[in-house]
């Protein structure tokens, strides 16, 4: 008979205050909670620590080192990976729960759906939905790879799909959305130079037109109301400022 698999919860966060509490008692079934926290001056890490997650301060390296670290600080070798920002939900702790009694037999990774929160409700159209993430995972056969921002998890070995949520409470307003889109849409632009990738014109022009096509009328994103409309439209805007960022430094210039 198999026995039941040891799990950590690996949490990055900085400055969460607001949304760490929600965050670490989703992931309360666990063995232990990790948080690594980047210097939070808001109370993050005492928040964390009060509910009994283990606390560890370091420098910011960039999401997909950090999160990595995370990973690797971890006692147990199955690993269940958060943003402070989410939240696991009741029907996809019952299935974690139910793999954990087999040993998560059968698989090296599991595949979770992730739900995001806009304006008060969740939006189950367009890109936002569903989005697939690796997020729990035997970390002998995988882990954090990838550019420092859009990082992903791979895996060795065959993935099985959850159905329960993973719940994504990210944008607290337009303006947060707005502000954290543009500081990715630098990132990917300097990442995307970096790795060799150049672009013309056409892709600063074309390639958000595409993006919010494909979101909102052929992913059925105008089904989630005036709220998959603004999405769309932050989304798209993200795209043309990540390849005009490509594009000016493509020409030598500072993006």
């Amino acid at each position: 008979m198999t026995s039941r698999s040891g799990l950590s919860a690996c949490i990055i966060t900085c400055n969460e205050a607001d949304r760490i509490e929600a965050c670490v008692r989703s992931v309360g079934f666990c063995d232990e909670v990790i948080v690594v926290d980047s210097h939070s001056t808001d109370g993050t890490r005492e928040l964390a620590a009060a509910l009994g997650a283990r606390d560890i301060e370091r420098d910011w390296p960039g999401y997909r080192s950090h999160k990595q670290f995370a990973v690797d600080t971890a006692r147990n070798d199955w690993v269940l990976c958060l943003d402070a920002d989410e939240r696991v939900s009741d029907a996809l702790r019952q299935e974690v729960e139910r793999l954990r009694e087999s040993g998560f037999e059968g698989c090296a990774g599991w595949s979770i759906p992730r739900i995001t929160d806009y304006f008060g409700r969740f939006l189950r159209h367009g890109n936002a939905y569903p989005d697939r993430l690796i997020r729990l995972f035997d970390r002998r056969r995988g882990g954090w790879t990838g550019r420092e921002i859009h990082e992903n998890t791979r895996v060795e070995g065959r993935v099985g799909r959850l159905h329960g949520h993973l719940e994504h409470y990210s944008y607290r307003s337009l303006t947060e959305h707005h502000t954290k889109m543009q500081r990715y849409a630098q990132l990917m632009g300097q990442a995307l130079y970096a790795g060799g990738k150049r672009c013309g014109l056409g892709k600063v022009l074309f390639n958000p037109q595409w993006r919010f096509f494909r979101g909102y009328v052929l992913r059925l994103g105008f089904l989630d109301g005036w709220r998959g409309l603004v999405f769309a439209l932050v989304e798209s805007n993200y795209v043309r400022r990540k390849y005009l960022h490509l594009y000016i430094r493509c020409r030598g210039l500072p993006s």
